[in-house]
């Protein structure tokens, strides 16, 4: 836009700003992004970060469990980890599909679907000329030909995907070519059979994953992000480790104000940010505290935000908590999660238990995980509430809630200011 009011810019950016008095999502012109750089003198505090875990919801297309296994295996393979990985996966699952057969074989059913398969019945009619009466000639069943056990074979491999049917078809080689193929006909068409073949395979890619993890961390950006998208095309939400760059892009005004101990700083040596007023007192409070070394402002949607899924109607969400504080003790590198957040918002339920949720899996990697309010206490004064979802009792008690209502009442009687 060559000609265009900077200053109504400005006043709509500040209005976004300042809706319902929350800390805000990032808003702001082109003209206002700014490149931050790691802080000097804090290469243990990013080490030690590099301990923690982050979810990214929907990034990737949803991939079957059956396989994210054969491209785990088929990965570490390539990348020098495990050699034997790739085959030693198409065996687990190529073993499994054949203990799944047979499951089917005992029950007395595979017989039977493999019959409806190989055999097609037809029925021959007849029309009385002058009457046009049908008449039922007889019945009788002739034999599928290969084509037809062919072309559902392939049916069949392309669900399973990775050429696992001809795998399967390879194993079991000394048998008759056509029975071993409506085999694999029948289990992909059995559902139980499917749900349990996606679910060893789900089990086998955690147990490598873990297994590997440590190497996965040490190749090239490129390859790591491979295995990123593996684990985040499962079904549910999964976590990842937490890589911050070097450097992020960031946007504030020319006159933000300048904030101290942040983990980035422009060239100058400061931190600039347009803080929401829940964020910027949140924020203030914390930095009193001599045991803080840094904290981040999280930022909506970047490559490197920290990102935890929650569920509303009915669909998984992501949130991103506005504050990341550091502190340093006798024991070393604490880290909180500060969220700052308005209860007249229709997600304070869903991002309550998103939280829970969060610390109920991740308790040993953060201290304080806190949803933060600000009220009326009984002497009349406001302050700002703190509901700290990394205290077991009170996580426990988020966890039980199913209304907003009862996330109040939990607030009324666990919150601290």
């Amino acid at each position: 836009m060559p000609h265009y009011d900077q200053e109504a810019v400005n006043v709509v950016i500040e209005d976004l700003k300042d809706v319902e008095n929350v800390p805000p999502s990032e808003t702001g012109s082109a003209r206002e992004l700014v490149i931050l750089n790691r802080r000097e003198g804090l290469e243990d505090v990013f080490d030690a970060l590099e301990q923690l875990v982050t979810y990214r919801v929907n990034a990737v297309r949803k991939q079957s469990a059956l396989r994210r296994l054969m491209g785990l295996g088929r990965g570490l393979t390539q990348d020098r980890i495990d050699g034997e990985a790739q085959k030693r996966v198409k065996n687990l699952i190529v073993d499994k599909m054949t203990e799944e057969i047979e499951k089917l074989r005992e029950s007395g059913s595979l017989e039977a679907k493999m019959k409806n398969i190989t055999d097609i019945e037809l029925k021959t009619i007849a029309v009385e000329k002058q009457t046009m009466v049908i008449e039922d000639i007889g019945e009788y069943t002739v034999e599928a030909v290969s084509k037809d056990i062919e072309k559902l074979f392939e049916q069949a491999g392309r669900l399973l995907g990775n050429g696992l049917h001809m795998d399967y078809w390879r194993a079991h080689a000394e048998r008759e070519a056509n029975e071993v193929k409506v085999e694999v006909v029948v289990l992909t068409q059995n559902h139980d059979s499917m749900q349990s073949l996606e679910k060893f395979a789900e089990n086998e890619f955690y147990k490598l994953y873990e297994e590997h993890k440590r190497s996965i961390a040490l190749l090239k950006e490129q390859r790591r992000k491979y295995y990123e998208r593996l684990r985040l095309a499962a079904s549910d939400p999964q976590s990842i480790p937490w890589m911050l760059p070097e450097s992020i892009d960031f946007n504030r005004s020319p006159n933000a104000p300048v904030y101290e101990k942040h983990l980035y700083l422009e060239k100058d040596g400061k931190f600039r940010a347009d803080l929401g007023n829940w964020e910027r007192d949140v924020l203030e409070m914390e930095l009193q505290d001599e045991n803080i070394v840094g904290w981040l402002r999280n930022i909506d949607r970047k490559s490197w935000s920290l990102e935890i899924p929650y569920h509303d109607a009915g669909n998984i969400k992501s949130m991103f908590p506005d504050l990341l504080i550091v502190r340093k003790d006798e024991q070393g590198f604490q880290f909180d999660i500060l969220e700052p957040h308005d209860p007249s918002r229709n997600d304070n339920l869903g991002k309550a238990l998103g939280l829970a949720e969060f610390a109920e899996k991740h308790w040993d990697l953060f201290q304080r995980i806190q949803l933060i309010r600000k009220k009326r206490g009984a002497d009349g004064v406001e302050r700002y509430y703190r509901l700290d979802m990394g205290n077991t009792a009170i996580r426990n008690k988020v966890l039980r809630i199913t209304s907003n209502t009862q996330l109040d009442q939990v607030f009324d009687e666990e919150a601290k200011p």
